[in-house]
């Protein structure tokens, strides 16, 4: 089983299931072994730290992003919204560089 995964770190995506279903924002880290995703602003929980001086941390109950499975997500199209996500392998036959592209309206989602 391959590790890759159709979602990157910054794009933009969309919740589609959990608590945070309608949510989208920037995706800050993507953990392929355990098909995970942090996702700003969704799925925040509270995080119990000591205080420590020495490294400027101040301790307290921080609130942070905790992961989202990576099935719970969609990427979003900057032209039709949340969208499933199609392959194509650009000019160069079968040496041609691989994209991602959105499976409804064909636009390219690599830069």
């Amino acid at each position: 089983m391959g590790l890759s995964l159709d979602i990157r770190k910054d794009d933009q995506v969309q919740v589609i299931a959990g608590r945070d279903r309608g949510k989208s924002g920037r995706v800050l880290q993507v953990v392929p072994r355990k098909r995970q995703v942090f996702v700003e602003h969704a799925n925040m929980i509270k995080r119990h730290t000591r205080p420590n001086p020495a490294k400027q941390i101040r301790g307290g109950i921080l609130e942070k992003e905790g992961p989202i499975n990576v099935s719970n997500v969609a990427l979003v199209c900057s032209e039709c919204g949340a969208t499933r996500v199609r392959h194509q392998r650009m000019a160069g036959g079968a040496k041609g560089k691989k994209v991602r592209q959105c499976a409804k309206c064909g636009k390219v989602l690599d830069s």
